[in-house]
C-alpha cells in the first residue's frame, strides 16, 4: 500500500472512486524530503496524515517505529487514529499498489479537441476509478412486464438504477456479491438483452446495441469473477 510519488489529488481520487470506508495508502509527500503522507478514506472525504522518517527510524503521533514494517504491522494491529478535530478513523482496507483492471476498452464514438488551457494534472482528480460503467438501459418491471429506460451505475460491487440520468436518489440498488450469473438473454421479443440472476428475482435489461450489451456483460462477469476470487482467498486464509 506504498505509493511513491502518487499526489494528494490522485490520492484522493483514487480512494473515492475506489476506496470504501477505511481504505488507506501511504505515498510521498510533496511538501519536503523525508516525509510521508498516510491517505485514509472516510465515510465521504480523504484525510492527511503526516508520517516523518528522521533518517532512523518513522514518527506518526506519538508513537516512533525503527522501520517500515513495523509501521505496517501497527496499522495492522491498531488500526485506529483519531485527528485534532476529534474525528475517529479505522483503518481497515490497505489500498495495494498494484490492483487488477478489467481489459475493457470502449470504442471512442465522439472526439472534440477543445483549448481551455487546463493541464494533465488538473484532470487527475476527475479520473475515472476502475472497472465502473455508467449509462441508459431498458429494464423490464417485476409484476407489470413492461419496460422502461432506466439510467444505471455500477460502482466496486453495487449496480444502482435511476429514474432518468438527473435523478439523485436510486430507485434501487443491486448487490452483485448476491449475483450468481449474468448471461445474454433470448427470451425476450427485445434484441440486445441480457439477464442478472439473483436468488429472488432475474433482472432483464435490454442495451440499444449488441456492443453495449457485450460491454455490460464482460464488465459485470469480471466483476462477478472478483467477487469469487476474493472469496475464496478469503476461505484460504480461514482454513490455513
Amino acid at each position: 500500500w506504498y505509493h511513491g510519488n502518487l499526489t494528494r489529488h490522485a490520492a484522493e481520487a483514487l480512494l473515492l472512486s475506489n476506496g470504501q470506508d477505511g481504505s488507506y495508502l501511504l505515498r510521498k509527500s510533496n511538501e519536503r524530503e523525508g516525509l510521508y503522507s498516510l491517505s485514509v478514506r472516510g465515510k465521504d472525504s480523504v484525510k492527511h496524515f503526516h508520517v516523518e522518517h528522521t533518517g532512523t527510524s518513522f514518527k506518526f503521533g506519538f508513537n516512533e517505529f525503527s522501520s517500515l514494517k513495523e509501521l505496517v504491522m501497527h496499522f495492522a494491529n491498531q488500526p485506529l487514529i483519531g485527528s485534532e478535530t476529534g474525528t475517529l478513523i479505522v483503518l481497515k482496507h490497505p489500498y495495494p499498489w498494484q490492483v487488477e483492471e478489467p481489459s475493457i476498452y470502449e470504442s471512442v464514438r465522439v472526439h472534440t479537441a477543445m483549448q481551455t488551457g487546463r493541464t494533465e494534472s488538473d484532470l487527475v482528480p476527475n479520473a475515472p476509478s476502475l472497472g465502473t460503467k455508467e449509462g441508459y438501459l431498458i429494464k423490464q418491471g417485476k409484476i407489470v412486464k413492461s419496460w422502461k429506460t432506466r439510467w444505471f451505475t455500477l460502482h466496486r460491487y453495487e449496480l444502482k438504477y435511476f429514474k432518468d440520468q438527473t435523478a439523485t436518489e436510486p430507485i434501487r440498488a443491486l448487490d452483485l456479491t448476491e449475483c450468481s450469473a449474468v448471461q445474454f438473454d433470448y427470451s425476450q421479443e427485445r434484441v440486445n438483452c441480457f439477464c442478472l440472476v439473483f436468488p429472488l428475482r432475474t433482472y432483464y435489461l435490454c442495451a440499444k446495441t449488441g456492443i453495449e450489451a457485450d460491454e455490460w456483460i464482460k464488465i459485470l462477469r469480471w466483476k462477478l469473477s472478483q467477487i469469487r476470487k476474493q472469496l475464496e482467498e478469503h476461505n484460504a486464509t480461514l482454513s490455513s
